[in-house]
């Protein structure tokens, strides 16, 4: 059924070192939707130029993309690794100048910079020199976030998103009234008895049975139907009505960000350092539960 629905515009900017990290925010924003756009009544459109501009010979590449998608933006996440991006003849990199376009017009701005490994000689010490030069510009303006691997940025992202809409000055005025209210239920603690109370049964189980043992679920799909297991054990019964269930509760997992898809087909999947701490240390009793059939 349609429902009404503020939409809010997030644009992703960066550098090209950080491309999984961009996916990422997608990812990140779809779950937030699917989980609470209707409720909420408000919608997060992630943004960027690979996906909302068109070839034009009629200005400065980046005052296009200024005009036709940054003025718009109501949110820009800014991610840097290694690399500061390519000059504009006014900014260090197209990225840095959407970053200073956006703060000036007094919007926020969420910037994480990446502390995750590199080989030496793929570092190009010119960009990572700018890098550093805007590193000290950024940080006495306000807040910032490092992150160790993409997971963990996964996990930032999911719980600072909301806060930034509920907190901030300026989502707060353009959000609907009430939103920033309801939008507390997407802040909660992680491994809180009220981030797991949000889990159906089967969802907790399927937690408890993976986090028990090697942190692996499987979804098949063989002709006899849908087999979900975790911890080495079948979860569902042999029906169609129990495959749904269960399946369901899978999806369910990595809306929430507990487990993550590990091959892209929707078929191994395995638990997050987040989904590790929602499970704390109740995985023995509720793993328990689960042979004793109480889920299902």
């Amino acid at each position: 059924m349609a429902y009404d629905a503020k939409v809010l515009e997030v644009m992703i900017a960066s550098p090209g070192d950080v491309d999984a990290e961009r996916q990422i925010v997608r990812e990140v924003i779809a779950d937030w939707n699917a989980l609470y756009s209707r409720t909420q009544n408000v919608v997060m459109m992630p943004i960027g130029w690979e996906t909302h501009s068109s070839p034009d010979l009629s200005g400065r590449p980046q005052q296009l993309i200024n005009d036709r998608i940054l003025s718009h933006t109501d949110l820009l996440i800014g991610i840097f690794w290694t690399k500061i991006g390519t000059p504009t003849g006014t900014a260090a990199s197209g990225t840095v100048e959407e970053i200073e376009g956006h703060l000036a017009a007094g919007k926020p701005v969420m910037l994480y910079f990446s502390n995750a490994p590199v080989r030496p000689d793929s570092v190009q010490p010119e960009q990572y020199e700018k890098l550093k030069k805007f590193k000290n510009w950024a940080y006495p303006k306000g807040l910032v976030q490092t992150y160790g691997d993409k997971d963990e940025f996964r996990e930032l992202l999911r719980r600072q998103l909301p806060l930034t809409l509920r907190d901030n000055a300026y989502t707060k005025s353009i959000l609907p009234q009430g939103a920033t209210e309801a939008l507390s239920v997407a802040v909660e603690t992680p491994g809180s008895s009220s981030t797991g109370a949000e889990l159906s049964a089967e969802a907790k189980a399927l937690l408890a049975a993976a986090a028990a043992s090697d942190g692996m679920i499987l979804r098949r799909r063989p002709l006899s139907g849908v087999k979900i297991t975790a911890g080495g054990r079948q979860m569902n019964d042999a029906n169609h009505r129990s495959g749904a269930i269960w399946a369901e509760a899978v999806d369910e997992l990595v809306a929430a960000g507990l487990v993550r898809d590990v091959n892209g087909f929707s078929e191994i999947f395995e638990i997050t350092a987040l989904g590790y701490k929602v499970a704390g240390p109740s995985v023995e009793t509720d793993a328990v539960q689960v042979a004793a059939g109480t889920a299902t």
